[in-house]
């Protein structure tokens, strides 16, 4: 027993340097020798999970993906008409929800440069640790599949949040610094290219990586890597794939089910959870979630839930009675998906990255893409019947295929509020932002559905130019 926990004390000092070694080498240029380190942490197959682990663990840490003030939940949620400031001269989300964002300079800029510098600083993660396990002579295959079909849906899922919301970005592949420093920007279609054929190698490499390893959904299965490249096809309106594997996914009833109970649907492990993180990976006591916090409603809170949007909620549907709560001395509406903001060593919920609904979600929309309304309704239905409204088989089985997709959308809306940014980035991809969001920020322009490249980055490379508007 001594002898082993030794031996992983020794390996998160190891991997601990490797990782932290390399990513300060990422922004500031240096000559890192990393050799003797690469080749301790892939040794074998204990060191080589550990090192993407690691990953996992900076994911529940990072700006990027944590969940709480400089998330992409955060500042996306922000941008379209989901959020609002509980103060209107917050200078760090108010830009965000004026869609006036500052390159530089300013609490927004640096919201917005902690989003982005954590993000590439995961893709560096990720990158390292595929080099080291496509260069080890030592692990098996199956650790070496299984590693690194993680590190490429990581690295993918990662790709697909800066492509939305920066439009063209750099590609950075390896850990070459000398040519990462001076990327210059890939066009959308390239990125998104890459993304693909990452997560089809993930779905490969992933075969007989169905279950969760110790029933853990944060370790990435092969259909999480499925869910997500559901959601690439559907964003690339390839309606016959986003279907197939869409479909794939919810057919996996021994491990996904629609939950009747939405006070279960963020615990740890829930059965609609798809992929999560921990919040265990921050290391600290703390073990709520970045979202339990930031969204707890109280008199400092600076983000409520947009009164349009609570006013557009039935009041018989669950998702406003369960996912909502009101903070009487304010007067305002937050989310309340995740009910924990200060438990301390007692985890009670996981950050819910994917769930089964989206799947639905999709599945509806491709089906209705195809013409194949009835299908479109059926999926739908799942969705709308869990929260407590009528069906649509029932209350308007003819409805014509735009009032249908009017409706998927607007279930998008309400289902997945408060997660990941899914509104704005609806809204982008169906080309419906300046309809939508026109009318209700006076300072709107056409230009606003990219962020802008941090001014930082574009000061350390002289090759990454501006996006229009800003």
């Amino acid at each position: 027993m001594f002898k082993k926990g030794y031996k992983l004390v020794l390996l998160f000092i190891l991997i601990s340097s490797f990782f932290n070694t390399a990513c300060e080498d990422y922004v500031d240029i240096g000559a890192p020798d990393h050799k003797m380190v690469t080749e301790t942490v892939f040794a074998d197959g204990e060191t080589a999970s550990a090192a993407v682990q690691g990953i996992y663990n900076e994911m529940a840490t990072a700006d990027f993906s944590r969940g709480y003030l400089y998330s992409v939940t955060a500042l996306a949620g922000m941008s379209p008409d989901i959020f609002e400031t509980t103060s209107a001269t917050d200078t760090r989300y108010g830009p965000f929800q004026q869609n006036e964002i500052s390159p530089i300079g300013s609490d927004d800029a640096t919201a917005n440069y902690n989003l982005w510098s954590s993000a590439y600083n995961i893709i560096y993660m990720a990158n390292s640790v595929l080099e080291g396990t496509n260069s080890s002579k030592t692990i098996s295959k199956e650790t070496r599949d299984r590693v690194g079909g993680q590190a490429l849906f990581i690295r993918a899922f990662t790709y697909f949040y800066l492509v939305n919301l920066y439009g063209e970005l750099p590609l950075l592949l390896s850990t070459d610094y000398r040519k990462n420093a001076i990327a210059e920007r890939e066009d959308v279609d390239t990125v998104y290219d890459r993304i693909a054929e990452d997560l089809d190698s993930a779905i490969v490499l992933l075969e007989g990586e169905e279950e969760y390893r110790d029933s853990e959904r944060t370790n990435v299965n092969r259909f999480a890597a499925m869910a997500l490249r559901a959601r690439v096809y559907l964003y690339r309106q390839d309606w016959e794939k986003a279907e197939e594997l869409a479909g794939e996914v919810i057919a996996q009833t021994s491990l996904y089910g629609i939950l009747d109970d939405l006070d279960q649907v963020f615990l740890k492990n829930s059965r609609e959870a798809i992929w999560q993180i921990s919040p265990v990976g921050r290391g600290l006591t703390a073990t709520y979630t970045g979202e339990g916090y930031l969204y707890r409603g109280q008199n400092s809170s600076q983000i409520k839930l947009s009164g349009d949007f609570v006013a557009s909620m039935s009041p018989n549907d669950k998702r406003l009675l369960h996912w909502m709560a009101f903070n009487t001395g304010r007067e305002f509406y937050f989310p309340q998906k995740y009910k924990d903001a200060n438990s301390r060593n007692a985890v009670v919920e996981y950050s819910t990255v994917l769930r089964l609904p989206e799947q639905y979600l999709i599945r509806a929309e491709a089906r209705a893409m195809q013409g194949r309304l009835s299908e479109a309704i059926k999926d739908i239905d799942v969705v709308r019947s869990r929260a407590g409204l009528g069906l649509l088989a029932d209350m308007d089985p003819d409805v014509d295929g735009a009032e249908l997709l009017e409706e998927i959308m607007d279930q998008r809306k309400k289902e997945l509020f408060a997660e990941w940014g899914h509104r704005w980035l609806d809204l982008k991809r169906t080309g419906r932002a300046t309809e939508v969001l026109g009318p209700i920020k006076p300072q709107w322009q056409d230009t606003d559905v990219l962020f802008p490249i941090p001014g930082e980055e574009r000061e350390k490379n002289p090759n990454l130019s501006q996006n229009n508007g800003y």
